[in-house]
């Protein structure tokens, strides 16, 4: 297995492997030819691992996650809408299973990183036109793509690019701008002991500007949540590698920010002196003072967790939050900005909790991964900035929902697959090596 990744250790899978790497490349600018990839890696991976696919416990809890999910639509209030939810779902799943086989070493996620942060410079790029050059796309574009850019951003004044929405941009910046910030950090540790090379300077030129260019996009999308995942993955990088000043210095800017936005007046005031009001303002929801209770998330919160505890067992079904919240509030709001209790309030908690038991699962068993010694620096490195992926993309959900998105729905699971995948192949070798 080469270092870069282009070659599968098992020949039988080097075809899916081939069109996902195509399919990851092309998605964000062209998703209905990025369907088509990762739709044809994911049938000829169950094609030839079907076997291997149903007999691991995490597939088989998310099948019965699945099963769940099928059976609730017969108890939803309107069930309509309900079977119309499943395909926000167990199409992804089965993408899922797929990648939780397909992926299965640390060179294999080096190089989907960089396939995703190669396509990210053309997104951001975009973006940053959208916002200083009133870019528009024609409906040409469209028509061709499935994506069009509203000049100023969607909303306007804030960047959304080849995205429908600020929130949905944001989420897949956050993903881009970990996975780039890690490759970034590999290089770095690269330039040291060995003799500066021109590819290596080429390579970390490159990186520093995806992941400015990147982070530049995260502050434009203007939003709250993915500039916290940012500074807490900029943080999480900084103890992984032991350096404890940068440590300070994004908890010394953290709070100040915080403070500027939420301390009382005699003290904000001191912080605001220096604190930028685009900050603070957006944080503590100053920059849209009339906002309607109805669109606070802390309203949107609390009837999500009044329609789960009416309904405990079997919710209300997918996609029934959106007609009961209209009906109560006379507004329609597509979620409630938290990905688990709409999924309390439409599937039940029992459900919700399986499926959160589920990515726990995933979880301890990537930090037995990061713990364990048969893996290089270099290789802990990568795979941990994909458990930062994991970890990011729970924070973002609890206050978003990033479901509704074809692009980035199909993006989390693949990448949640091939957390899973390696950490599968690396816990089961190291109980190989035990025994």
């Amino acid at each position: 297995m080469t270092k870069h990744g282009s070659q599968h250790p098992d020949s039988k899978l080097q075809l899916p492997w081939n069109f996902a790497q195509i399919g990851v490349l092309i998605f964000p600018l062209m998703p209905v030819l990025g369907v088509i990839n990762l739709s044809l890696a994911l049938l000829i991976t169950w094609w030839f691992k079907y076997k291997s696919i149903v007999k691991r416990p995490i597939n088989q809890g998310f099948g019965i996650f699945s099963l769940v999910l099928i059976i609730t639509t017969f108890f939803a209030q309107d069930k309509i809408p309900a079977l119309l939810g499943l395909p926000n779902f167990v199409p992804f799943i089965l993408l899922f299973c797929a990648f939780d086989t397909l992926i299965q070493t640390t060179a294999q996620l080096r190089r989907l990183a960089w396939i995703m942060v190669i396509t990210s410079i053309p997104v951001a790029l975009l973006g940053l036109g959208q916002m200083f050059l009133g870019l528009k796309t024609p409906e040409l574009i469209f028509n061709i793509f499935g994506w069009t850019i509203t000049p100023g951003g969607n909303p306007l004044g804030r960047m959304s690019s080849v995205f429908m929405y600020a929130n949905i941009l944001a989420g897949y910046l956050v993903i881009v701008f970990i996975l780039a910030s890690g490759l970034w950090l590999e290089k770095i540790g690269e330039k040291k002991g060995i003799s500066v090379e021109t590819p290596l300077i080429a390579s970390l030129l490159f990186l520093t500007i995806a992941v400015l260019l990147n982070f530049a996009a995260l502050i434009l999308t203007n939003s709250r949540n993915a500039w916290l995942i940012a500074i807490l993955a900029c943080v999480a990088y900084a103890v992984f590698k032991g350096w404890h000043l940068i440590v300070g210095f994004f908890g010394a800017v953290t709070a100040s920010v915080l403070l500027a936005a939420f301390a009382p007046t005699s003290i904000a005031g001191i912080f605001r002196s220096f604190v930028p009001a685009f900050f603070w303002a957006r944080l503590n929801d100053q920059m849209f003072p009339d906002r309607p209770v109805e669109l606070m998330r802390t309203t949107q919160w609390q009837f999500a967790w009044s329609m789960a505890q009416q309904r405990p067992l079997t919710g209300w079904g997918l996609r029934n939050f959106t007609p009961v919240y209209q009906e109560k509030m006379h507004i329609w709001l597509g979620h409630p900005h938290n990905f688990f209790l709409m999924l309390s309030a439409e599937i039940g908690i029992p459900n919700t909790l399986l499926f959160i038991s589920l990515i726990i699962w995933i979880l301890i068993s990537s930090i037995r991964v990061l713990k364990q010694s048969i893996c290089s620096e270099q290789d802990k490195l990568i795979f941990f900035s994909y458990f930062l992926i994991v970890i990011s993309w729970v924070i973002f959900n609890t206050v978003d929902v990033s479901l509704f998105d074809l692009r980035l729905n199909a993006l989390s699971w693949l990448l949640l697959g091939a957390v899973s995948g390696v950490s599968y192949r690396y816990n089961h070798v190291k109980q190989e090596l035990d025994m």
